[in-house]
C-alpha cells in the first residue's frame, strides 16, 4: 500500500492534481483516474513491497532470537518459510495478470479519460481572460468565448518554455476537436502574425490559419506498445514480421535466401521487431520478480539481524534498484537487435533467483 500510493503520487502529481486545483475536473473523476492507475502502479509497487515485507519481518525475526527458538524445536527453516515461498509464487501469478492484461487496458483507460478532460477543457467551457498552457509549444489567451465561437484570440508559438518564436493574433477563432484520431485544431480567422526570423521581425496577415494543437494523435483502439496487452503485442509482432516477410519475398527463392535478404533489410533499416519483443519479454520477466526478491529478502532479513525498520526499507531500495537497473540498460537497447535487449531483462531474475537460493541452502544450515 506504501510504495503503491508514493507511485501513485507521483504520477497523480503531474497528470490529475492541476486539473484539479484549476477546478477544471471534479473529484470523482480524479478518484476515477486514480483508480485507474492503480493496476499500473502495482507492476512495481508488488514485488517492492513483497521484498521490503520479507526484510523487515525476518530481520527482526532473527533479531528476536526466535529463529533459534524455532530451530531448537526441531523445525527447519525451509519449512518454515514454505508459505512464504507459496505467496510469492501467487503474487507472480498476480503479477503476470497485472502485467500482460489488467495493467495495459487501465494505463489506456486513464490516457482517454486524461484526453476527453483536455479535450472538453478546450470546447465550449475554455476559460476566458486566462494564460491556457495545456499545449506544448503554445501558449493562448481567449478574450470571449460564447459556446465555442472566440472572439480575441492570441496565440504565443514558443520555442521552449520562456522563448517565444511567433505571435498571431486573430479577431475570431474556433476550436474543432476530433476525438476518435484525437486531434485538436484551432483555427483562427482575420488576424495577423509577427514572426522572428533571422533576428528580424517579419509581419505578415491572414484570413483562416489552422493551428493544429500537440494533444497526442494516437487512437484508443491503436495504444503504444508500452500500452498494449500481451495479446495485442504477440498479434503486432506477426503483423510486423508479415510486412517484412512480404518486403524481401520472391520467386524461386529458397529459404536461406530469404532468411539473408531478410538479415540485409534489418541491417539497412533496423529490425522494428525488436521493441516489440523486448515489451514481451518484459511483461513476463517482471511477473517472477516477487519469487527473486523473496529469496533473496529471507536469508539478507536473516544476515541483517536488525530490528530498524528504516535498514530494511533502505536494503529493499538499494536491491530495487540493482533489478530496475537492468530492465533500463535493456530498455536503452531495444532498437539494437545485435544485443538481444529482450533477453537482457531476464537476467536479473536468474542473478536473484541463484544468489537467493545459494543463501537460503547457506541459511538452512546455519551458514
Amino acid at each position: 500500500m506504501v510504495f503503491t500510493f508514493v507511485l501513485l503520487l507521483g504520477e497523480a502529481l503531474r497528470g490529475i492534481l492541476p486539473l484539479l486545483v484549476d477546478r477544471q475536473v471534479s473529484f470523482g473523476v480524479v478518484v476515477q483516474a486514480a483508480g485507474l492507475l492503480i493496476p499500473f502502479a502495482w507492476v512495481f509497487a508488488l514485488p517492492m513491497g513483497m521484498l521490503t515485507a520479507t526484510l523487515l519481518v525476518f530481520g527482526r525475526f532473527s533479531a528476536d532470537q526466535e529463529l533459534t527458538a524455532v530451530r531448537a524445536s526441531g523445525i527447519s527453516l525451509l519449512s518454515l518459510i514454505s508459505p512464504i515461498l507459496l505467496l510469492s509464487v501467487a503474487l507472480c501469478a498476480l503479477s503476470a495478470l497485472v502485467n500482460m492484461e489488467i495493467g495495459p487496458r487501465c494505463r489506456v483507460a486513464y490516457t482517454n479519460i486524461l484526453f476527453n478532460l483536455k479535450a472538453k477543457l478546450t470546447g465550449a467551457q475554455l476559460p476566458e481572460g486566462r494564460a491556457i498552457t495545456e499545449f506544448p509549444g503554445y501558449i493562448f489567451q481567449v478574450g470571449k468565448n460564447h459556446n465555442g465561437d472566440l472572439q480575441d484570440v492570441m496565440v504565443f508559438v514558443l520555442k521552449d518554455e520562456t522563448n517565444a518564436v511567433a505571435t498571431v493574433r486573430a479577431a475570431r477563432g474556433k476550436l474543432e476537436v476530433d476525438a476518435p484520431n484525437k486531434r485538436i485544431t484551432l483555427y483562427l480567422y482575420d488576424g495577423k502574425s509577427v514572426e522572428m526570423q533571422a533576428g528580424r521581425l517579419v509581419p505578415a496577415a491572414f484570413e483562416e490559419l489552422p493551428v493544429p494543437l500537440p494533444l497526442g494523435t494516437q487512437q484508443a483502439f491503436q495504444p503504444n506498445i508500452s500500452d498494449m496487452t500481451h495479446a495485442q503485442l504477440w498479434d503486432e509482432l506477426h503483423d510486423w514480421e508479415q510486412r517484412m516477410n512480404t518486403q524481401v519475398s520472391g520467386r524461386n527463392l529458397t529459404k536461406e535466401q530469404l532468411q539473408s535478404r531478410r538479415r540485409e533489410l534489418e541491417k539497412l533499416v533496423g529490425d522494428p521487431t525488436t521493441p516489440i519483443r523486448f515489451r514481451i519479454h518484459q511483461q513476463v520477466a517482471f511477473s517472477f520478480a516477487c519469487l527473486g526478491f523473496t529469496l533473496v529478502g529471507i536469508p539478507l532479513g536473516i544476515r541483517m539481524h536488525r530490528r530498524e525498520t528504516n535498514v530494511g526499507i533502505g536494503v529493499a531500495l538499494v536491491l530495487v534498484a540493482v533489478y530496475y537497473s537492468f530492465i533500463l540498460i535493456g530498455q536503452s537497447l531495444d532498437h539494437r537487435a545485435e544485443w538481444a535487449p529482450h533477453l537482457i531483462v531476464w537476467l536479473p531474475n536468474l542473478i536473484f533467483q541463484a544468489v537467493g537460493a545459494v543463501l537460503l541452502w547457506r541459511a538452512n544450515r546455519g551458514v
